[in-house]
């Protein structure tokens, strides 16, 4: 059994940089908590397990380890995985994990919370985390659901070119990693940009939640299956003129999703 840790108060964690996974590099990782034994031990075992670990003890902090204009930023260091706690004193989890995803920092969150609701969760996921484990929480556990989390970030930046794949109004550049729709770039997470990039390879084709988990996520996903809920909340939000009434990516109801 791993070792379990219930903290009296919140943590969190962010990152800044693009990724700079490779198999030859150790990942670095990025732990903000207020509570010194939590992130100590954290850190403590992450670094046995031959990462890169960066801390801070505040929100304010890890703003400043976030965005340059505020500190002295993280631009040079590469982070590849936050670990954020949904409640700090000051700035929270919550917020940090909007910041992030606002400004296009798209390396995978881990939430670590006390709380344990499923509104949280979802609250947690609707803000751009990609995984979720409630303390008290055993160091095995924290160890795989990261190394799940880089495993399927370091797959989804290293994908070869395939080809420009179009759909109506929708031109999606594989190599680049872009997306055109009705002449507009827009700026998808690259689980977002996974999802479309598979709808457009099979038109019409419709996937269930449980197809697109095993192949976004990966088999060995463990977090909260709503998350492909929202990231096509998400997905539909940024492509579809009238997201409430989608052209593009339907719901068949009670099977799946498609586009078309």
């Amino acid at each position: 059994m791993g070792r379990s840790y219930a903290p009296s108060r919140c943590a969190l964690t962010v990152s800044k940089a693009i990724s700079r996974l490779s198999p030859s590099a150790p990942a670095r990782i990025l732990v903000i908590d207020d509570e010194d034994l939590i992130r100590e031990t954290v850190a403590m075992a992450l670094t046995e397990e031959g990462y890169q670990v960066v801390t801070a003890a505040t929100g304010q902090r890890a703003m400043e380890l976030m965005f340059p204009a505020t500190g002295d930023g993280m631009a040079g260091l590469g982070i590849d995985l936050a670990i954020v706690d949904l409640m700090l004193p000051g700035v929270n989890g919550l917020d940090l994990c909007r910041l992030m995803r606002h400004h296009q920092l798209d390396m995978p969150i881990l939430i670590l919370s006390a709380k344990g609701a499923e509104l949280d969760r979802v609250v947690g996921l609707e803000v751009g985390a990609d995984d979720y484990l409630p303390k008290p929480f055993g160091m095995r556990e924290l160890i795989a659901r990261c190394r799940a989390l880089l495993r399927r970030y370091q797959w989804s930046v290293a994908q070869p070119d395939k080809a420009i794949l179009a759909y109506k109004d929708i031109l999606l550049y594989t190599a680049e990693f872009r997306v055109v729709v009705v002449g507009q770039e827009v700026a998808l997470s690259p689980k977002e940009f996974r999802i479309l990039e598979l709808f457009m390879q099979s038109p019409g084709r419709v996937w269930s939640r449980e197809e697109l988990i095993r192949l976004i996520w990966g088999a060995d996903f463990v977090g909260d299956r709503k998350t492909v809920d929202v990231h096509i909340r998400w997905l539909r939000e940024k492509i579809e003129p009238d997201p409430a009434n989608p052209q593009y990516v339907t719901t068949l109801r009670g099977f799946g999703y498609r586009l078309g």
